[in-house]
């Protein structure tokens, strides 16, 4: 089984994947001797203080909480009888979430959950809007490992003064109308309140639950954290399913770090992206079919640029783009790498969906290396199984990738993996904080003095 035609049939956790390629055989036969030194590399700093990899276990770990979870969602929701449940939070703390809703079958009608990240007039005002312009029809999910993160404090602290608006009304103590606000409001950060400021602020001003982003988890990499599973339930996810979700997650897990060809579908997937750009093919596109994967999209784009740091590869949503998208991806002379993720469909379009992958398939595999993955579907979603595998798969794939391509490169590895970490976002915040003397450019929940 070479990397030029890689097939595996049987379906792994809900999976089913083919490759298609005609790879420079010094590139493929490169590939190939090193995949079995990645997996090397990936067990032996996996589990290991600060090489945030912290997610492979997880999913075990949180198959032991699941119980918690559901009932801190119950006491949020018995406590104040809102309508909704609103994430505060931006990157890896939202998209993720509305990844996983999308993929479970979840909050499709946008009833159960909302979503608010932006920092301007006019979008607060449209997500009051959604509200029906009564902040207690709400409950709040504030998400941030450290609690500093400005665009998540600036809502939070928005979404606080609206609920002082509502509850302070000149009559009651301060310590009574706070108690009224802390009924709405729940923290996702760091454990040690030392280092989070988030979790100093919820302590002290008696948040309900002890929810927390696990250390060495970082946010591309938290499908599975306590923000996404609380979601999750909080918008119906069944708990038995919630189970078969993390322990096929965890299953991956396992498969992932198994030098077998046929079962390690992440270590396939690496080494298909690392052999084109090793091929001299920069450009590619990676397109999901069907409606589910609107918000995939947004956390596979996220996984792409923070992991892999290159922005040539397309992340995008099909049916929707094929008419025009394509007139590029084909177009003769153009050359692109290309994998489609389809729902294995067997529904009342089964034969439409089997022959237009199969065309699109087709398509792809006669203007490039190509990839093809289908995924088992239930109800409105994908299966448990296949929506944590996949998830799972995603993030250990980006991994690997990066560590094929320096080993077939003979470059050394970092001593924590490039992949995993994300020190150029500190361009544009170091830009936030204010120069010695100065005030500082944004302070979260200011209220302009022309309002």
């Amino acid at each position: 089984m070479g990397l030029n035609s890689l097939t595996i049939r049987q379906p792994i956790l809900g999976i089913r994947m083919q490759t298609k390629a005609n790879f420079s055989n010094a590139v493929a036969k490169k590939v190939e001797q090193v995949m079995p030194v990645a997996v090397d590399e990936f067990y032996k700093r996996a589990g290991k203080k600060g090489q945030f990899l912290n997610w492979v276990g997880l999913p075990s770990k949180q198959i032991k909480k699941v119980d918690a979870i559901y009932d801190t969602v119950n006491k949020l929701k018995n406590q104040t009888g809102a309508k909704f449940l609103t994430v505060l939070g931006i990157g890896g703390s939202k998209h993720t979430v509305e990844h996983m809703l999308g993929i479970n079958g979840l909050n499709i009608k946008g009833d159960k959950v909302k979503f608010f990240s932006d920092i301007d007039s006019t979008s607060f005002a449209r997500y009051m809007e959604q509200i029906d312009n009564d902040i207690t029809n709400s409950n709040f999910l504030v998400v941030s490992k450290s609690g500093s993160t400005f665009e998540t404090k600036d809502g939070m602290m928005r979404v606080l003064g609206k609920l002082k608006e509502k509850f302070d009304d000149g009559w009651l103590f301060k310590s009574e109308w706070e108690k009224k606000i802390a009924k709405y409001m729940v923290a996702v950060t760091g454990k040690n309140d030392a280092t989070s400021e988030l979790r100093r602020y919820s302590n002290e001003h008696g948040w309900l639950g002890d929810l927390y982003i696990h250390d060495d988890v970082g946010g591309r990499f938290s499908a599975f954290d306590d923000h996404a599973l609380f979601t999750l339930a909080y918008a119906g996810m069944k708990k038995e399913d919630m189970i078969k979700m993390l322990q096929s997650a965890q299953d991956v897990s396992n498969i992932s770090m198994s030098k077998n060809l046929a079962q390690n579908q992440a270590l396939s997937q690496a080494a298909f992206w690392s052999a084109a750009r090793l091929d001299g093919i920069r450009d590619s596109v990676h397109q999901y079919l069907g409606e589910m994967f609107n918000s995939t999209e947004k956390w596979h784009t996220q996984m792409q640029n923070e992991s892999i740091k290159d922005t040539s590869k397309q992340i995008t949503k099909i049916t929707d783009a094929m008419h025009h998208s394509s007139e590029a991806w084909y177009k003769p002379g153009n050359k692109f790498a290309f994998a489609l993720t389809a729902p294995y469909d067997q529904g009342f379009a089964k034969e439409n969906v089997e022959g237009y992958v199969k065309a699109i398939e087709k398509t792809n595999s006669d203007c490039g290396p190509s990839m093809l993955e289908l995924l088992n579907t239930q109800g409105l979603g994908l299966s448990p199984e296949a929506a944590g595998a996949m998830t799972q798969t995603r993030a250990f794939s980006t991994v690997y990738q990066e560590i094929l391509e320096k080993k077939a490169l003979g470059q050394p590895l970092p001593k924590v993996l490039d992949a995993v970490l994300q020190p150029n976002v500190e361009a544009y915040k170091k830009n936030l904080k204010p120069i010695e003397g100065n005030k500082p450019p944004v302070e979260a929940g200011r209220i302009s003095l022309n309002a």
